[in-house]
C-alpha cells in the first residue's frame, strides 16, 4: 500500500504517518512543497525511530507521481468526497492520496477524480480530521480488506515488572463483569 502526502505543513503529522507507514509496511510519497525540512526536530521525534522501516520518497510534484505509476489506481481522501472510505475497493498496490492539513486536496483535481474520492464520515458540522488520524483510518481500512498482509495479529505479553495499582483491581475484581 502507498501513502501519499500532498504539500504536508505540519512535521508532527508527517512524522507519525511516517510511523504508521513503517507499522503497516507502507510506502510513503511526499509532494512538495512540504511546509517543515525533513531535519526538523519535531517530525522526527514523531517518527521515533521507525525511520529505518519505511520506504518515503520526496517528489517534486504530483504529476512527477503518476508518470512514474501510470497504470496505479488512485484514491482521493477528502471532506467534500460522494462516498466513504469503507465503499471502496482496495488493491495491495494502491495509493491513497491525502491533501494538506488547512486546505485538503485543490478542488481543481477532485472535480477531474471525483468518482475515485473517498470520506470518513463525521458531524456535518466539524471542518475535518487530523490528517494522521486520518491516513491511519483509511490504511488500516484498505489493510484489513486485504486481510493485513505481512501484519501480526496477536500480540504477547513482555513479562515487564509494572507495578501494581489500586485501581487494577476494579478491572479484574467484582465489577469485571460491568466493563
Amino acid at each position: 500500500m502507498n501513502v501519499v502526502l500532498y504539500a504536508p505543513e505540519i512535521p508532527q503529522n508527517t512524522g507519525n504517518i511516517a510511523r504508521t507507514c513503517a507499522a503497516t509496511g507502507s510506502s510513503l510519497y511526499l509532494i512538495e512543497p512540504l511546509g517543515f525540512s525533513m531535519n526538523d526536530k519535531y517530525y522526527k521525534r514523531a517518527g521515533l525511530d521507525y525511520f529505518s522501516m519505511v520506504s518515503i520518497r520526496v517528489l517534486p510534484t504530483f504529476e512527477a507521481l503518476v508518470r512514474e505509476f501510470p497504470e496505479a489506481r488512485y484514491h482521493f481522501a477528502s471532506t467534500k468526497a460522494p462516498r466513504s472510505y469503507t465503499e471502496a475497493s482496495y488493491g495491495p498496490d494502491d495509493f491513497l492520496v491525502f491533501g494538506c492539513e488547512t486546505r485538503g486536496l485543490p478542488e481543481s483535481l477532485l472535480e477531474r477524480v471525483y468518482d475515485r474520492c473517498i470520506r470518513i464520515p463525521m458531524r456535518p458540522d466539524a471542518r475535518s480530521l487530523n490528517l494522521s488520524n486520518s491516513v491511519a483510518v483509511v490504511l488500516y481500512e484498505a489493510l484489513r480488506q486485504l486481510d493485513f498482509p505481512g501484519l501480526s495479529a496477536q500480540g504477547h505479553l513482555t513479562g515487564r515488572d509494572d507495578p501494581v495499582q489500586p485501581w487494577m483491581d476494579y478491572l479484574g475484581g467484582k465489577h469485571a463483569e460491568t466493563l
